[in-house]
């Protein structure tokens, strides 16, 4: 090897010792600097999720831990010991994540219960409207959804008949706390439902008592990001395609008279007579009679 191929080579391993150095420098600062601010930021005790908890979940020693959280950013309601968490027997009032930290409005009192009015927001309220496995969108509606709920009702006026109904939607983006007696958000399973629980304001609560009394509801489930409002109309049974085809009523012919005699303006007259008769005359009037067959001629 020549002297030139050295001295490239001793360079080349010159300059990768000083990027290795550099390269542990740096990180040896942000380690340094990470341990100073952590050391400077004071810490508290916060008790989170070790477990996936699901609605109705008991919180147990198993499923939850105690562990350091900067005391600047612990959220309102969290709790500082595992004491308090177990104090009675709380359960997950929504789905909990690992590391998610315990907070108290999100698992229930001492008493236990899940009840689903822990999720109510203030202002608003929970509505059960009927629905089946049609106009419940298959079963395919989870709690945690958003729905359109639509009103199909018969037209008013007295020339209205059964095929004049018209569809209206009544309320927009609503969510669907839960269906039939479920209420977890991750119970995605498609089932045949019977009734639909909603949040919705009082005003949009009385709605829908009234709503039901005069038609059918049905929901239509729709994007979650979609906030779009107002852009729907009212739908009538004649905007159907071939509702406008009809069969007019069909005339009923009128037997004729049993007199023989001529009917009624728009009766059928009888068919005339074919078979044998004989004329019997009783002085210059004559009257002809039919003449039964017996037998084979």
């Amino acid at each position: 090897m020549n002297r030139r191929n050295i001295i490239v080579l001793a360079a080349a391993a010159l300059f990768g010792l000083v990027a290795v150095f550099i390269v542990n420098t740096w990180f040896s600062g942000v380690e340094e600097q990470q341990e100073r601010l952590a050391a400077e930021t004071p810490l508290a005790k916060v008790v989170v999720a070790s477990q996936p908890m699901e609605f109705g979940a008991p919180l147990t020693q198993e499923n939850i831990r105690l562990v350091d959280w900067p005391s600047r950013s612990v959220p309102p309601g969290a709790f500082n010991n595992t004491e308090s968490v177990l104090n009675g027997t709380r359960v997950a009032l929504r789905p909990i994540l690992v590391g998610e930290p315990i907070l108290a409005e999100r698992v229930s009192g001492t008493d236990g219960r899940a009840a689903i009015s822990a999720n109510i927001p203030e202002d608003m309220r929970a509505m059960t409207i009927r629905v089946n496995e049609i106009t419940g969108v298959g079963g395919f509606v989870v709690p945690g959804d958003v729905v359109d709920v639509i009103l199909t009702r018969q037209m008013q006026g007295e020339g209205a008949t059964s095929a004049d109904v018209v569809n209206a939607v009544i309320l927009e983006s609503v969510q669907v706390l839960a269906i039939d007696q479920r209420s977890n958000e991750k119970d995605t399973s498609p089932k045949v439902v019977n009734a639909a629980t909603v949040l919705v304001s009082p005003y949009d609560a009385q709605k829908l008592i009234l709503a039901a009394r005069l038609g059918s509801l049905s929901l239509t489930l729709r994007n979650i990001e979609d906030q779009t409002t107002g852009a729907t109309t009212m739908v009538t049974g004649r905007e159907i395609a071939g509702s406008g085809f009809y069969v007019p009523a069909r005339n009923n012919p009128q037997p004729a008279a049993a007199s023989g005699g001529t009917g009624s303006t728009g009766s059928v007259a009888a068919p005339a007579y074919r078979g044998p008769t004989m004329t019997v005359v009783r002085g210059v009037d004559g009257t002809d009679y039919r003449v039964k067959r017996y037998g084979r001629r």
